[in-house]
């Protein structure tokens, strides 16, 4: 179980010192921040930075997720991204989810070009918003009822791409309605539903809408983000969370992943890969391919534009005993 093979999901990377990449985020006082104090991953994170951290575990691929780039040039961040990936020796990231705005009339060519990179798998843009707490809102506003967002968004048609969807419990309903609504698509929930508050009715409003958005059966969930939410967080605090989310989805619909640098915040690469293990150790083994991995990924997504790290055929969690 030690040493069984991990394909992380979800990590970012980033460099400060690159004057094309900027992260204007990171530079926020504590006061303004989303959780926590971004000073401690306020300095660039490279891949032999996320290397060092995953040293103790059997790390085989990774996935990149769009770091929130500046909006002006996110494809700034996939060419450098595939830089990486085509001149390091661990070749990694071997996917890229990459950014694009849907409430910008250049979302289609923003598209295409994401697509001239190999690795380029799926797009992101957070969709998080509180009108009650603003402080906790990634995005300026709820862009599932923004009628331009939502034709926009048709860009994503026939494209093979996923679609990263991080939303708060209460915006399950129009999430459930956009993948619905484009079903040729692949979604995967990020961060777990994002369950920003630990009071058991808080838990229990998460938890019913988790069961609504599992009904759409292009969506997939991915485990990862607790920190952000529980920056105290135990094996115990976190349990109800992964055990309720491969309950609600399924083993064959969810993947487990870092969140690293962000979740560096708040605890070790290995401490979150070993909770994850401990979590899941009484599961029985779901052999699907020969190997028994923990998170995502058999399948070869590291070659073929048509071979999506995401799509349903590849996405695959075995559990451990």
């Amino acid at each position: 179980m030690d040493n069984i093979p991990i394909v992380d999901a979800h990590h970012h990377l980033w460099d400060l010192e690159n004057e094309k990449t900027k992260y204007s985020w990171l530079m926020v006082s504590e006061g303004e921040a989303f959780f926590g104090d971004y000073g401690a991953i306020r300095k660039s994170y490279l891949l032999d930075d996320y290397l060092n951290d995953a040293k103790n575990q059997n790390l085989i691929k990774s996935v990149h997720v769009q770091a929130e780039h500046d909006d002006d040039s996110p494809v700034n961040e996939t060419q450098w991204l595939q830089k990486l990936a085509d001149n390091h020796n661990a070749k990694l990231p071997n996917a890229i989810v990459a950014f694009a705005d849907f409430s910008k009339s250049n979302v289609a060519d923003i598209l295409d070009r994401h697509q001239e990179f190999n690795n380029t798998r799926g797009i992101r843009q957070i969709l998080s918003f509180n009108s009650d707490e603003p402080k906790y809102s990634h995005a300026p506003e709820d862009y599932m009822k923004n009628t331009k967002w939502l034709e926009n968004f048709k860009n994503m048609k026939n494209r093979n791409l996923s679609f990263d969807i991080q939303v708060y419990p209460h915006q399950m309903d129009d999430s459930f309605n956009l993948a619905k609504n484009n079903a040729d698509i692949l979604f995967i929930l990020n961060h777990t539903g994002e369950p920003c508050y630990q009071s058991e009715e808080y838990i229990q409003h998460w938890e019913v809408n988790m069961k609504k958005i599992a009904n759409c059966e292009n969506m997939v969930a991915k485990i990862s983000g607790l920190g952000m939410f529980n920056p105290n967080w135990t094996i115990d605090s976190t349990k109800i969370f992964v055990e309720k989310t491969i309950e609600i989805f399924g083993i064959e619909r969810c993947m487990f992943a870092s969140n690293f640098p962000v979740d560096k915040i708040f605890n070790t690469f290995d401490n979150y890969w070993n909770s994850f293990k401990t979590i899941t150790k009484d599961y029985s083994n779901i052999r699907l391919t020969g190997h028994d991995f923990l998170s995502i990924g058999t399948g070869d997504f590291t070659t073929s534009k048509d071979a999506s790290c995401f799509s349903p055929k590849y996405i695959k969690y075995t559990s451990l005993r």
